[in-house]
């Protein structure tokens, strides 16, 4: 049997290619997932400047500096200052967390970088504030090195699929695409449902716990004395976990936490006034704003509810940290990919796009837009 040895050596050129990406993917997975996560969490506030700030380049650079870097500031000094609440809290409570607990172990000794506001607040001067501060920090110059170099990868990533999702989306039409289409209209599938996952239901619980850590925290710092709301940061981030479930949500936290502010007052005898303002404001800024201003993005999902949960559960368990968009994301592929595709080729059939719904086909305008014209748009960014 004849071989054609110039092609053999060029499939083993790939093979070896295709195992360093691999391999370098891998072994910075939780990095690139969080990459595409910045992505789809940016992309609208992206598309919407674009009326503001015509060049591509310009426009992602804006988005991530004033939401997505912000943001994530905010979301791991928020949850730095939980991780170290729920470590007095197991230790004051004496409470076994078991496998929950061996997963957190890695990160609460490096939550103490940060200090919790309050004690930051009550160093007797700015200046040993600061030095305290600082010399938590350089326990951990290595560890902080690294995350810089990190962070510094989620951006590029984010910042190159946000300039280039066009030639992106061109290149895989270009060499993917079949000629029935079934190819692009799983992709769409994929990107609609990604954006609504990654957008819609993480970005509106980071921003919900954030707020509700905030306010939570502000009221405490506020509160008569005899009364406080216990572990304040940890129930913030807690409420925007719970934001996730339907229906009730957050209203699973800050009502019974009301509840047990009350009675509190109704034991010292005082204090009703500030229960009574705790509710307003867990009802008012936590509760009603964020659902009316954010809760919009979270409507049109096609996969259900459940398995999203599930997903943001089970995936952290099973990838740690970076498993909270990992999980989701393999979610997405393997639920269009079932729905989708899987029966007609456990049927023998070919697979058309009709078979994949005509709802799957139909992107909105600003999508069809961006599809459309992505030749152009790269033609005026090379200009």
């Amino acid at each position: 049997m004849d071989f054609d040895r110039g092609r053999l050596a060029w499939w083993a050129g790939a093979a070896v290619l295709g195992g360093v990406l691999a391999f370098t993917v891998y072994s910075f997975l939780g990095t690139f997932v969080l990459g595409i996560f910045i992505y789809y969490a940016t992309r609208p506030v992206y598309r919407r400047l674009e009326r503001w700030i015509p060049r591509p380049t310009i426009r992602a650079v804006v988005a991530l500096v004033t939401l997505a870097l912000p943001a994530m500031l905010v979301v791991a000094y928020t949850t730095a200052v939980g991780l170290q609440e729920l470590e007095r809290f197991v230790d004051a409570q004496n409470v076994d967390l078991g496998h929950v607990e061996t997963l957190l172990d890695p990160y609460l000794d490096v939550s103490t970088i940060v200090q919790d506001p309050q004690a930051f607040l009550n160093q007797p001067s700015v200046q040993e504030a600061l030095a305290s501060t600082a010399s938590n920090a350089l326990q951990y110059v290595g560890f902080l090195g690294t995350l810089f170099v990190h962070l510094f990868a989620v951006v590029i990533v984010a910042f190159y699929l946000l300039r280039d999702d066009h030639r992106l989306g061109g290149w895989f039409q270009r060499r993917f695409t079949d000629g029935s289409g079934v190819a692009e209209a799983y992709a769409r599938a994929v990107d609609r449902d990604l954006s609504t996952v990654f957008f819609g239901n993480i970005v509106f619980a980071f921003a919900t716990g954030v707020i509700a850590a905030v306010s939570y925290g502000t009221l405490d710092a506020l509160s008569p004395a005899g009364i406080a709301i216990p572990y304040p940061v940890l129930f913030g981030l807690i409420t925007g976990i719970a934001s996730l479930v339907p229906v009730v949500g957050i209203k699973l936290v800050w009502m019974p936490l009301a509840g047990w502010l009350a009675f509190v007052a109704f034991q010292s005898g005082t204090g009703y006034g500030f229960v009574a303002v705790f509710v307003a404001v867990a009802a008012v800024v936590v509760d009603f704003i964020p659902d009316l201003l954010l809760r919009p993005y979270v409507s049109g999902r096609d996969i259900h509810l459940g398995l999203v949960i599930l997903s943001y559960v089970f995936g952290p368990l099973l990838w740690g940290w970076y498993g909270l968009f990992l999980g989701p994301l393999a979610l997405v592929f393997v639920v269009h990919f079932a729905r989708l595709v899987l029966p007609e080729l456990l049927a023998g059939e070919e697979i058309s796009p009709e078979a994949l719904g005509g709802d799957v086909l139909t992107a909105d305008e600003g999508e069809q837009t961006h599809v459309s014209e992505f030749e152009s748009e790269g033609e005026a960014e090379e200009s």
